[in-house]
């Protein structure tokens, strides 16, 4: 007789007295302990309802290739063949391995003698420099010049202020500068209405197909983590900020580091292309903005220093002009600056806005500003006025992220508990993504330029298609965390998404995409 519950002849066979059916003892106990009924009758059943039944020992036979010598040798041949195949992998293991660290130590080895070629040529300089200051005594002003000077990022001495723009110094917004917005927004305005999806935009099929392309180490090791990233599209050159204080230059399209940007003493928290100017807008949490000038050569000189905040800079986005940026702090300011000058023109304190911003985008018309708070709440701001026309409440946890869809009616927040959808229209939410569990922040959140695919960092990275208020926003892939923190901090679209950006708490850029026979095959 067989168990009622497992089908198999129990070892310790018990009855029930009240419907007198057979089963292994542990197995209705566990039952009784859980729902306290019968599995089979549904009626109510307890421990005592049931009567063990004595029964001689069974010996199980063994099984038909345990029974025979020819079966026993067949188990020990396919046991052998395991065996080889474990040691084979395991050998070629071994020897990428040894090759991996050869070519480790051969590199250790070429650093250490650039390191010692540089220090050598550093100390000979300084030996030629100091000989011709005894020779020829500089000028007060012109030695000032010299230190002043800053190239590829080298530091900027800190009791200097390299910006023109000073702390008190408020001009305010002039109406020419009004006149400039208002004019800006009404060309994107009525662009905007003839806008088409380009044809050359990535298809969904090709971004369901998207894989690691490849995979980049641009920040130090001994403070790894990107938790900023910004792209040049035009270029395809992509702007990193890491916790090691320094920003990297990358072109995706070599697989080269064009300049690493150093000059700040923190985590540098945001970064932004003005593309046209070839100038890079670097926030960071040692409360300075640094405005790099880029060169023919490939260098990158730093500009100004603005000091304008009082605590961390949390983010910085660059106007539609290309000639006006923002920036938002934790000191509950955000400051509207003029490029070209570095002057901070006008500087917008929240006073119900008690613990700051943690991420800030202008619309694409350039007429609103959208700033998160570490109170949950996403504020809208008139540029013109520096008015708050709207407020969107309904997130927990600081809004770590902000990004208006091309559309011009769209707008995506991320905070801890996911990701909330916004109608600009009608000033509501239509829809919410929790994506996570309540220990997983969602950190990113990015439209493509064409607005019709928006991608999501957290503990992985999900690409969405963008849908309508009502129509589905349908998620057509999932990209794995391989960077093993499961934290993905950043997010980026390429060009027409032909690929995605992803920055993550190791020091590795990840490039997602169509491997390359796969793109030319949809070209």
């Amino acid at each position: 007789m067989n168990c009622s519950i497992s089908g198999e002849v129990p070892e310790e066979p018990v009855v029930s007295k009240k419907s007198g059916l057979l089963y292994e003892k542990r197995l209705i106990e566990r039952h009784i302990a859980d729902y306290g009924k019968c599995p089979v009758t549904g009626d109510a059943l307890a421990v005592d309802d049931i009567v063990p039944v004595k029964t001689g020992k069974i010996v199980k036979p063994r099984s038909l290739t345990a029974a025979s010598i020819p079966g026993m040798l067949g188990m020990f041949q396919n046991e052998w063949d395991a065996l080889m195949l474990s040691n084979f992998a395991l050998e070629q293991q071994l020897h990428t391995a040894r090759q991996e660290l050869s070519h480790a130590l051969y590199q250790h080895d070429a650093a250490c003698r650039v390191i010692a070629r540089l220090k050598k040529e550093r100390d000979e300089a300084r030996s030629l420099l100091a000989q011709a200051e005894r020779q020829v005594p500089l000028p007060v002003s012109t030695a000032t010049a010299n230190v002043s000077a800053l190239s590829n990022g080298k530091r900027a001495p800190e009791d200097e202020d390299m910006g023109t723009g000073s702390k008190r110094t408020r001009p305010g917004v002039s109406e020419s500068t009004i006149a400039e917005l208002t004019e800006c927004n009404a060309a994107l305005s009525q662009q905007r209405k003839k806008r088409q999806i380009p044809p050359t935009l990535a298809p969904i099929d090709a971004l369901e197909r998207y894989t690691q392309l490849s995979s980049h180490p641009l920040h130090k090791t001994n403070k790894p983590g990107i938790i900023s990233i910004d792209i040049n599209l035009p270029k395809d050159i992509v702007a990193t900020g890491g916790i090691d204080s320094s920003a990297v230059i990358f072109d995706r399209t070599s697989g080269v580091i064009l300049s690493t940007l150093s000059g700040h003493s923190k985590k540098v928290s945001s970064v932004k292309f003005v593309a046209p100017s070839n100038v890079i807008l670097s926030g960071s949490a040692d409360k300075t903005v640094r405005i790099w000038q880029g060169s023919e050569d490939g260098n990158y000189d730093c500009k100004h220093i603005l000091k304008d905040h009082s605590a961390e800079v949390q983010a910085v986005t660059v106007h539609a002009t290309n000639n006006y940026f923002v920036t938002a702090s934790l000191d509950s300011t955000w400051c509207f600056y003029d490029l070209s000058s570095g002057l901070c023109l006008t500087q917008v304190e929240d006073t119900s806005n008690s613990m700051g911003y943690t991420s800030a985008a202008f619309h694409p018309d350039g007429l609103i500003l959208g700033t998160g708070t570490t109170e949950s709440t996403v504020r809208i701001w008139d540029v013109k006025s520096r008015g708050n026309v709207a407020n969107f409440d309904g997130h927990t946890g600081a809004v770590t992220a902000i990004s208006f869809s091309e559309n011009g009616y769209f707008l995506a927040t991320a905070a801890h508990d996911g990701v909330k959808l916004w109608d600009l229209r009608k000033l509501k939410n239509f829809r919410s993504f929790e994506l996570y569990d309540q220990d997983t922040p969602t950190n990113s959140v990015d439209f493509d330029h064409s607005g019709s695919y928006l991608a999501i960092a957290g503990s992985d990275v999900r690409i969405y298609q963008v849908g309508s208020v009502k129509a589905e926003w349908n998620c057509i892939k999932t990209l794995p965390d391989l960077s093993g923190t499961g934290k993905a901090t950043c997010v980026k679209f390429g060009s027409d998404a032909k690929y995605l950006a992803v920055g993550s708490l190791d020091r590795n850029l990840r490039i997602f995409g169509l491997p390359e026979e796969d793109a030319s095959t949809e070209s």
